[in-house]
């Protein structure tokens, strides 16, 4: 699979979504913005539109499997936020695994001894970057 431009990645939470773009080219990810959840339109019109901004071809979407790899409940609802995005965005639309990510870059923002309040305003955007990576990371190999 090889990339074709800017791809968009989510984190989605329960309060915030987490968004990240990589380069025209694929080699790197950048953690770009979090939005504040509101409503799944308002969401889902935020996130085309930063899509769209970029001329993204490409939106990946974590997916919240549980640690055994199987999908529970966490999973289903993202299917359903995931398929809200598809009907909006007129690119492709890609799943990642995301388990985890969110407790590594905690990790390793309290290991740089960042404030919970900054860790707040940018461990979405970092879970998003991660996500973004892996996705990339497997385009190249």
């Amino acid at each position: 699979m090889a990339i074709d431009g800017v791809v968009v990645a989510l984190d989605v939470g329960e309060r915030r979504i987490g968004v990240a773009a990589s380069d025209p080219s694929g080699a790197f990810a950048f953690p770009i913005d979090t939005i504040e959840r509101t409503n799944v339109r308002d969401d889902v019109a935020r996130i085309v539109e930063i899509a769209r901004e970029r001329a993204a071809r490409t939106i990946v979407i974590g997916d919240p499997l549980t640690m055994d790899g199987k999908r529970g409940i966490a999973a289903e609802k993202m299917d359903v936020f995931a398929a809200h995005v598809a009907r909006a965005f007129d690119g492709a639309i890609a799943r990642v695994d995301e388990r985890l990510t969110t407790a590594a870059v905690q990790k390793s923002l309290i290991g740089a001894d960042m404030s919970r309040g900054k860790r707040k305003t940018v461990v979405d955007k970092l879970a998003a970057a991660m996500i973004l990576e892996t996705y990339l990371a497997r385009a190249r190999a």
